[in-house]
């Protein structure tokens, strides 16, 4: 639905080459790249499906191809909740991660899904090369993110905040994060919609582009990878919105 819906709108689409075993071993550990790729893992949240590690890599490839051509990975599993030896929450590799580490230059991540992305920050957490931002709903799943800690920086809100509250947070975030970066990534989660089930924190979707305005204003070369997001219907025009609001702000985008 997502991709046809942005097919509508012109947008191109390229398929990425699975992310290999070096892009992978730069962000996880030998046994844990073993375990996906075996199915040799029990998580309820993680289903050991046939073919689960060619499409988990598929997402990770996506991730890297559009840090290079500063795109849009709308590919599934997403990642934010897999650490280097562990997944969870849906999510077998850290896309982003393995993105943002093939890349290898100084990197703001944004993380705007509604859940904290407990993998990211624990992948990233001291690395100097790196500053990780997460805005997400409190006192929900993984049931981290309550405060900052060193280079990663955490801004809990209240379910159903709302657009204002939301963009000012955003706002403060990217103050408080400094600059001097080469590039951002942003983990583009749309589950803060109004109607979400997992993470609502009361956004329209116009909302997704003042997120994006704001961003675009940051005025680095940007790449989203796709997130979570549980209502069907409006990943399409959400996605679409963030686009155009990366792209007014001034974002350096492909």
């Amino acid at each position: 639905m997502l991709q046809h819906y942005l097919a509508r709108l012109g947008y191109p689409f390229v398929e990425p080459a699975p992310a290999s075993d070096e892009a992978l071993l730069a962000v996880h550990t030998p046994e844990h790249i073993r375990r996906v790729g075996t199915g040799a893992f029990h998580d309820p949240d993680c289903p050991a499906y046939p073919g689960i590690d060619r499409y988990a890599r598929l997402a990770a490839g996506g991730a890297i191809l559009a840090q290079r051509r500063r795109g849009f990975s709308i590919l599934r599993p997403p990642g934010h909740h897999a650490g280097a030896s562990y997944l969870g929450g849906f999510c077998y590799y850290n896309n982003i991660a393995v993105a943002v580490r093939a890349a290898g230059v100084r990197t703001l991540i944004v993380d705007i899904d509604g859940h904290h992305g407990n993998g990211t920050e624990s992948i990233f957490y001291g690395d100097p090369n790196v500053t990780y931002v997460s805005l997400h709903r409190i006192y929900n799943y993984p049931g981290t993110g309550h405060v900052s800690r060193g280079n990663c920086l955490n801004y809990p809100l209240p379910p159903r905040c709302g657009k204002t509250l939301y963009v000012e947070t955003l706002e403060r975030a990217l103050r408080e994060a400094g600059q001097g970066y080469a590039e951002l990534a942003i983990s583009a989660g749309f589950d803060t919609y109004k109607e979400d089930p997992l993470a609502s924190l009361g956004l329209d979707v116009e909302a997704f582009y003042d997120i994006g305005y704001v961003l675009g204003d940051t005025k680095l070369p940007v790449f989203c990878v796709l997130e979570g997001g549980y209502v069907p219907e409006i990943m399409g025009p959400a996605a679409d919105a963030l686009v155009q609001g990366l792209q007014e702000g001034g974002a350096a985008t492909g």
